[in-house]
């Protein structure tokens, strides 16, 4: 081996090597302390840039969840009002039913008239009451509600809870010209909120329907953001096993190195030994 004291190859080679060894070790431990395997576009463009659109998806569905909630807590409200509705056009029921009986006196039918009017008010107060975040529900104002329960733009995303069909102040309106003086008219009453009650009913069994479908597409949506999760963590995360062997391996290499290094930098003394 050639002795020289101007250029030290092997400081130099080691050097060289140390300094590539503590560049892995640094990274392992940007790695391990962030628990991400990319960190910057650098570190892998390609999976960035797929992880990126799978948080935005994770993020948009996420959203979606909480969305359908909303329809949710929208079609419960709607349809517990509606109970109470049913409940009352059911009493007007009884109280029309009473009313075509010839029994009656003109004091008991003007009893069974009051009774159904104060009933028709109370119809059109829970009409004008019944709101979800200020929006009207049961006055016919509400119309259609879209909610969007998917992370992109298009109609498949889209669920809507069309409340045309609970418009109580419209029963209301159609009670109000009830008339039970004597049984012929209230044969007609029974006949009419027969009619409000089936009306009432349909209105109820979609929101059920419509419930139920929130439901199922909340399920569905969660399975969605765990297994995107799942594939965006295999993309974006550590391997805290695999980089931990990593970062020990760079660490016994850079203690190597060093020791190296320091042996290396000690050659060109025994040029000295020559010159004694």
């Amino acid at each position: 081996m050639s002795l020289r004291i101007n250029q030290n190859i092997d400081a130099f080679n080691a050097y060289r090597n140390l300094s590539v060894t503590q560049g892995q070790m640094s990274k392992s431990l940007e790695k391990l302390s962030s628990g991400f395997r990319i960190n910057r576009a650098a570190d892998d463009a390609a999976g960035l840039a797929i992880s990126e659109g799978l948080r935005s998806q994770v993020g948009g569905l996420k959203v979606a969840v909480r969305n359908a909630q909303d329809g949710i807590s929208v079609v419960q409200t709607t349809e517990g009002a509606l109970t109470e509705v049913h409940a009352i056009l059911q009493r007007m029921r009884d109280l029309a039913v009473q009313a075509g009986n010839d029994s009656n006196n003109a004091d008991a039918r003007s009893n069974i008239t009051e009774e159904v009017t104060q009933l028709t008010s109370e119809l059109t107060r829970i009409a004008e009451s019944t709101n979800f975040n200020g929006t009207q529900l049961l006055d016919g104002s509400a119309g259609t509600l879209n909610f969007q329960v998917g992370a992109d733009g298009d109609a498949s995303s889209r669920i809507q809870v069309d409340l045309t069909t609970a418009n109580i102040a419209d029963v209301a309106t159609a009670l109000a010209a009830v008339d039970f003086t004597d049984a012929d008219t209230a044969q007609t009453a029974i006949g009419l909120i027969d009619t409000q009650i089936g009306a009432v009913s349909t209105a109820r069994a979609n929101l059920g329907a419509l419930q139920n479908r929130f439901e199922h597409t909340i399920n569905n949506l969660n399975v969605a953001v765990e297994n995107l999760s799942a594939s965006e963590s295999r993309i974006r995360d550590t391997d805290m096993a695999s980089e931990m062997m990593s970062f020990t391996r760079a660490q016994i290499l850079s203690q190597a190195g060093t020791a190296m290094l320091a042996q290396a930098n000690q050659a060109p003394q025994s040029v000295l030994q020559l010159l004694r």
